[in-house]
């Protein structure tokens, strides 16, 4: 296998850049680039070698070796100054020393994974918490990473491989006393319990799939309603073009927030009229498409507006809340109330993004509805479409082994090594290769 390398500390200029090494070259690196291999696992203060002998930097190395590390190979690491220049002639040498090739994104905890230091679930999770960008986030991903689901499936596995054992020993002993049917039918209890686990487990799949990628809130409404000046005072920052022009928007504009630790991703659209030109349209077309997909969507209406009911829109059945807008035009007699005009709509909000009024009841209801939606950070939750689907699938064969009507005990068996290979396939343990190249460019490279 090939030795690899990588900047694994992010870019530079930085105050310390990390080098990262895997591989059987790595001995043959310190040998010739520091003159010595360091003590394993404790920091050395070395000068770093050219291959004319002049110092490129002087800096820590840290040497792994395998298969105590993390890739399971020899390891090693450069922490030097975190210039350009260090980090190219670092490289350059590398190059130079032989036999080591930069490495791909996500190669090393793919090796990892390979190496069986990891199982499959803790790799997403390791790519979730350097993706994360809130607390909910980190947490979840945390608890992912530290093998909180591959403990809970592979648990189940090992209860579905008793089950079956038990099972299998009732009619391949039939015959022997001390086999007695009791234990089989025990077995199916247990069987049965396990399967409400994981309906149980399954039914939490869209509050980890909620903190993973987040509430999506679509903004919708006429032209002028003021989407775009919600969007920037929600993002606190000019993010979408404000005129009096109708039409400004034409196409969707994203932004994603972290609303007390947890993440909702708001979305801009054009203006909803009917004598739009085919541009305008087109991002019609594209606003009605996000808004039948998102999570919730916020109805603008501005003092003037028609009132057209979103259901007319062809939103399907995505809840709405009504937002009015504006205030700051209105009469101070009627500022301050908000009317219902939309039976589609669950809440009613009023508020001007000019003098701030009602901004901070919406962004609280916000908060409260995602927090809601995404349950409680950091529990063992499936947090892929990954894990939703294969889970199904076990409950599906559970199901059908636990169907009485089957008295082919034989069939019933089958049923369960199925449920407990579907298992198998979510650690990893089981047919995974073609899943791999999808799960590991998810990394940056160095990780």
């Amino acid at each position: 296998m090939e030795t690899i390398y990588a900047l694994s500390s992010g870019g530079v200029p930085a105050g310390i850049a990390v080098i990262r090494i895997s591989g059987p070259r790595c001995r043959f690196v310190l040998e010739t680039m520091i003159g010595a291999v360091p003590e394993p696992r404790r920091a050395s203060l070395r000068s770093i070698r050219d291959g004319d002998g002049s110092e490129i930097d002087r800096g820590l190395v840290l040497w792994f070796p395998g298969p105590a590390s993390f890739t399971g190979e020899d390891m090693v690491e450069f922490q030097v100054h975190g210039s350009r220049a260090v980090v190219r002639a670092l490289r350059r040498r590398l190059d130079e020393v032989g036999g080591l090739v930069p490495a791909e994104p996500g190669e090393f905890t793919r090796r990892a994974f390979l190496a069986g230091r990891i199982d499959l679930t803790e790799a997403e999770g390791l790519a979730d918490l350097l993706a994360a960008e809130t607390e909910s986030q980190r947490r979840q991903a945390a608890t992912q990473a530290g093998g909180a689901l591959r403990r809970l499936y592979g648990g189940w596995r090992e209860r579905l491989i008793r089950i079956r054992a038990l099972v299998e020993a009732e009619f391949d002993f039939a015959e022997e006393e001390d086999v007695p049917g009791s234990v089989a039918e025990e077995a199916w209890r247990d069987a049965g319990r396990l399967r409400e686990e994981i309906v149980s487990h399954l039914a939490a799949a869209v509050q980890g799939e909620r903190v993973r990628a987040g509430l999506q809130v679509v903004l919708l409404g006429h032209p002028n309603a003021g989407k775009s000046s919600l969007l920037n005072a929600l993002a606190e920052r000019d993010v979408a073009i404000v005129t009096e022009e109708a039409g400004t928007t034409r196409d969707l504009i994203e932004v994603h927030l972290d609303l007390g630790g947890w993440a909702v991703t708001v979305v801009d659209t054009a203006g909803l009229r009917i004598d739009a030109g085919r541009v305008e349209a087109e991002g019609i077309r594209r606003a009605i498409e996000r808004g039948r997909a998102a999570d919730l969507i916020l109805w603008l209406r501005a003092p003037d507006d028609p009132g057209e009911a979103p259901a007319k829109m062809e939103i399907g059945g995505t809840e709405v809340w009504e937002v009015a807008t504006k205030l700051d035009l209105l009469p101070e007699r009627k500022a301050g109330r908000a009317e219902k005009r939309f039976e589609s709509a669950t809440e009613v909000f009023a508020l001007s993004t000019v003098t701030g009024a009602g901004l901070g009841d919406l962004i609280g209801a916000l908060r409260e509805r995602v927090s809601s939606a995404g349950g409680a950070a950091g529990d063992i939750v499936p947090s892929r479409e990954r894990h939703r689907n294969l889970l199904s699938r076990v409950v599906a064969e559970l199901d059908r082994a636990l169907d009485n009507g089957r008295v082919e005990a034989e069939l019933r068996s089958e049923d369960l090594r199925r449920a407990g290979d579907e298992l198998g396939r979510i650690t990893g343990e089981i047919g995974v290769e073609d899943l791999l190249d999808v799960i590991f460019r998810e990394f940056c490279i160095g990780k």
